[in-house]
């Protein structure tokens, strides 16, 4: 089952199945509904009313107040190569954030902000939380995830270097695009292995396997959780492989007209239009 957020005329954000062929969606809740048992609606075959997708716009299945908590360093060939090169491997989880608002869907474009050369790629899984966690340890937390996805964490790399934060970097419009969710019980434990692979315009630039990861999503929600408490429905981005742009030489980044595809085994692909900076502009 993929589950994705829609949204229709004079209504809120809801949820559903997506078909297999994806040309409809069958409602599962509302957002905040689903989120308050997220496991239970997914337990359930969907049985709600079912829409055309070409009728309803896709959006993150998100909700507003959710946290998005990504790691930043999780596989050593992503810390040994680049500005990381020659560093120690820190003994905790390198930690920054995203705003919902940054988040999107596939095939939604993502502008080129003003003043970078380029976007650079970063293809890697998302873990959705499923229920409170507060002081957990590492198998209550993973046991708490009710669903993955594939995700594109979209960096403008200038302004992420400008400062030691990341945040600006991080979250630039429309630079977070999600696949739909899939159940945890679908997925198995990332531990296991699934292949991550991104391609830009067809050439692999990043392949790697999440059992290469250096913190696992059960150590590093518990480790979040005994600072601050996790709720239902936030979201932890696990961090990329190497491959990425900027560390390349020649340096290689995103341009307007180019198309990044980030595929995850079991996740599905999702697939991002890069368009100039004049898409940021707001409609009168």
């Amino acid at each position: 089952m993929r589950i994705v957020g829609i949204r229709r005329h004079g209504r809120g954000v809801e949820v559903g199945g997506l078909s297999e062929e994806g040309r409809s969606v069958t409602v599962l809740a509302g957002l905040e509904d689903f989120w308050a048992d997220a496991a239970g609606h997914l337990g359930r075959t969907p049985r709600g009313e079912s829409v055309p997708t070409d009728e309803v716009e896709l959006v993150p299945p998100v909700l507003p107040g959710a946290r998005v908590i990504c790691v930043g360093l999780n596989y050593l060939k992503h810390v040994a190569e680049g500005s990381f090169a020659g560093e120690a491997l820190p003994p905790y989880p390198t930690l920054f954030a995203r705003w919902t608002q940054s988040l999107t869907v596939g095939g939604v474009p993502v502008p080129v902000p003003s003043g970078e050369d380029g976007v650079d790629w970063e293809g890697e899984v998302v873990a959705y939380v499923g229920s409170t966690l507060v002081d957990a340890d590492p198998d209550a937390a993973l046991a708490a995830v009710v669903g993955y996805s594939t995700f594109n964490d979209l960096t403008s790399r200038r302004a992420q270097k400008l400062t030691s934060q990341w945040i600006l970097g991080k979250n630039g419009d429309a630079s977070g695009p999600l696949g739909p969710i899939v159940p945890a019980a679908e997925v198995g434990d990332l531990r296991d292995g699934l292949r991550v692979q991104t391609r830009v315009n067809g050439t692999t630039v990043q392949e790697a396997s999440t059992d290469e990861m250096v913190y696992t999503v059960g150590e590093t929600l518990s480790f979040i959780s005994h600072t601050f408490t996790l709720r239902p429905g936030d979201l932890l981005a696990t961090g990329t492989p190497s491959g990425v742009g900027y560390a390349r030489e020649p340096r290689w980044l995103l341009q307007p007209g180019d198309v990044v595809e980030v595929e995850v085994e079991r996740l599905g692909v999702l697939s991002t239009p890069v368009v100039a900076n004049e898409a940021r502009a707001v409609p009168a």
